[in-house]
């Protein structure tokens, strides 16, 4: 995953055969490359020439001519011989009026200027990584030896902050309840399971790698990345692994949380903290649906979290539970060798085509990532927008739009059409099954999945897809509604994680009560979705609020949560303070401009009934703020946002 320095690597191009040069810059995508040259000869010229060209951020949505693409190259290649002939370095970031073109073309639109903070921060030219916390002023050895934290969780956000707190040099501890690395990525095991955000994007800033396999990497490959990221940055010496985190109360008089923590064996052992972050995430816990009879069914079952490898599903009878995202994963996986499956769909979901989804990155493409200046960060652009908030203005609802039950306006209804269109297609004209997967909501309503064949699959001789839902299961099957039983060898409960409690199971006490006395059972609110008013010193990341419903990366999000808690951090330890706690007023004005904006968008749409919601319709795990927007919110701490106690002096 080493990247070779940049101005070596000019200078190694140079010297490379030209033809050889020629051929592996033809294997990559135009665009990236585009962004390359511009940057690196400041020649907007060919810009002009591509515009036309470039209909979109994704690769497929470009059509560049072949004589213009080699021009390119040619233009490419001189300039690297220019920079090694006259030794000179590699230029800094672009100015905000030549990056404010170079992105406009790149994506084929307008890009919102009050992006291009966060690309320069995303992109990282200068190699400082913009979104580490620095210390404004020195902090004695002893002050900062003293000051102790405690993280829950290696996942993506846990060992993001673990790898910032070292950095700073601050004391932590992290305590994970599984045996390795991974978060949810360690836990899900089921055949197809994938992300459905690019991994070049789906993946640190601070991090890039030239090695993925997929441009929707694979488990194992998202597993292989996290590892060798926890490898690299040397804190193993600060987990605890097998070890889980049961209660977690604030002592007022110390200033400190006192952590109970049981390890595999049973035993417990107590451990206190300066401050108690929580990388635990909203899809930590599996959900296991309270239906009638599940108990006494004599074969295997299990949560596709929990996947029993153990179970052999070749000539099986398998009823599947759920088709959200997992569901639509492990259905066209497992289908071709179960004897026949039967899905039980409480609700369709929309799902798009991606033709990336399962595409291989190719040598070449790998080739440029790693040695080519500046190709890896263009990349990542052009991966950051395709994927983040286009699709926000069509989730807007019109007051005056007439078809409010099916779509909110003109561009969110061509998206229906355009949906309707490919399950059509994909389930070859079958008109009856096409209406059982046609949501009556908007798209978008529920999250956007990722059609993998699940279309497809549906259409298979030894699929059957059921929406009368269940009315109980027994020792050898489960019965419809509609009295049908359906015979089972193996139950599997692809029912999604208990994303509206947060922090569940633990415990956290604070200064007036359980968290669940303030949240209840799925009412969680927080501050920029990381910090709760009588909680002090408790930091969420990826908590109530900030999963992305529209598009996105949840790494993304968790890297401004990490940043905005190190600048919490920070607060105390340079001001020698014992507790920092949100202010009511704050906390109250973010949730009201929060839930207002939810207000406008979809997924408050009456005729959803999703995850992102609770039973009193609110929206409580999705954040809806552009990138962009919720960047600019974490990127600075305003203290006067918090009540900052100063430490005791001992007598």
């Amino acid at each position: 995953m080493s990247k070779v320095d940049d101005t070596q690597a000019v200078r190694a191009l140079a010297a490379t055969d030209p033809e050889f040069l020629d051929a592996h810059l033809a294997q990559l995508d135009p665009v990236p490359l585009l962004l390359v040259y511009t940057h690196l000869s400041g020649d907007e010229s060919l810009l002009e020439a591509f515009q036309p060209h470039i209909k979109g951020a994704w690769s497929f949505e470009v059509d560049v001519p072949d004589a213009l693409f080699a021009e390119l190259r040619a233009r490419t290649i001189a300039v690297f011989k220019d920079y090694a002939r006259d030794e000179r370095p590699l230029p800094p970031a672009p100015d905000m009026d030549r990056l404010q073109r170079m992105c406009d073309v790149a994506v084929g639109q307008n890009v919102p200027s009050e992006y291009l903070p966060m690309v320069l921060e995303e992109l990282n030219f200068d190699q400082t990584d913009a979104k580490s916390v620095r210390w404004r002023k020195p902090v004695p050895a002893e002050r900062l030896a003293q000051f102790h934290v405690l993280v829950v969780g290696l996942g993506y956000s846990g060992l993001a902050m673990a790898i910032k707190l070292k950095e700073a040099g601050i004391p932590f501890t992290v305590i994970e309840k599984n045996d390795d690395v991974g978060g949810t990525w360690y836990e899900n095991t089921y055949p197809g399971v994938a992300v459905d955000t690019p991994n070049h994007f789906y993946s640190y800033s601070f991090r890039a790698s030239s090695e993925w396999d997929h441009y929707f990497a694979l488990g194992p490959e998202v597993i292989n990345y996290i590892r060798t990221v926890y490898a690299e940055s040397g804190i193993a010496e600060h987990v605890r692994f097998e070890q889980e985190v049961t209660r977690a109360t604030w002592n007022e008089s110390e200033a400190k949380w006192e952590v109970s923590i049981r390890r595999a064996d049973g035993s417990e052992y107590s451990l206190s903290a300066n401050a108690f972050v929580s990388g635990t995430g909203l899809l930590n816990r599996p959900s296991i649906p309270a239906i009638a009879g599940l108990d006494t069914f004599e074969g295997p079952k299990f949560h596709s979290a929990q996947w029993d490898h153990d179970v052999d599903l070749t000539a099986k009878n398998v009823v599947q539970i759920g088709t959200g995202a997992s569901g639509m994963q492990i259905a066209p996986q497992i289908a071709p060798k179960v004897g026949h499956l039967t899905i039980f769909q409480r609700s369709p979901h929309w799902a798009r085509k991606n033709p990336l989804l399962f595409a291989q990155v190719s040598d070449g493409v790998k080739w440029g990532l790693e040695h080519v200046p500046f190709y890896t960060k263009w990349w990542r652009f052009q991966l950051l927008y395709a994927t983040s908030d286009g699709m926000l203005p069509t989730l807007r609802k019109d007051p005056d739009w007439p078809e409010p039950e099916t779509s909110l306006n003109a561009a969110n209804k061509l998206i229906r059409e355009q949906l309707i269109e490919h399950m059509r297609s994909e389930l070859k004209g079958d008109e009856a099954l096409l209406a059982k997967v046609t949501p009556a909501f908007p798209p978008y309503g529920k999250r956007m999945l990722r059609d993998g064949n699940w279309f497809q699959t549906l259409t298979r001789d030894n699929v059957e897809l059921v929406t009368s839902g269940i009315d109980r299961v027994t020792p050898s099957g489960v019965i419809d509604r509609d009295g049908v039983e359906h015979p089972a060898d193996v139950i599997i409960l692809a029912t999604g994680f208990k994303a509206q409690a947060p922090l569940y199971p633990m415990e956290i006490i604070g200064r007036a009560g359980s968290i669940r006395d303030h949240w209840g059972d799925d009412n969680p609110r927080a501050h920029l979705g990381i910090t709760v008013p009588d909680f002090p010193n408790l930091f969420i990341l990826y908590g109530p609020g900030t999963n992305g419903g529209h598009g996105g990366s949840a790494v993304f999000n968790s890297e401004c949560q990490v940043r905005y808690t190190m600048m919490a951090l920070r607060e105390l330890i340079e001001r020698d303070a014992a507790s920092l706690d949100v202010r009511r007023a704050p906390f109250d004005d973010y949730q009201q401009v929060f839930d207002a904006e939810h207000a406008q968008l979809v997924w408050t749409h009456p005729g959803v009934n999703n995850w992102y919601r609770n039973k009193d319709g609110r929206v409580v795990t999705n954040s809806p703020w552009r990138l962009s927007h919720y960047r600019n919110l974490t990127a600075d701490f305003k203290a006067e946002d918090y009540d900052i106690k100063a430490a005791k002096v001992s007598a």
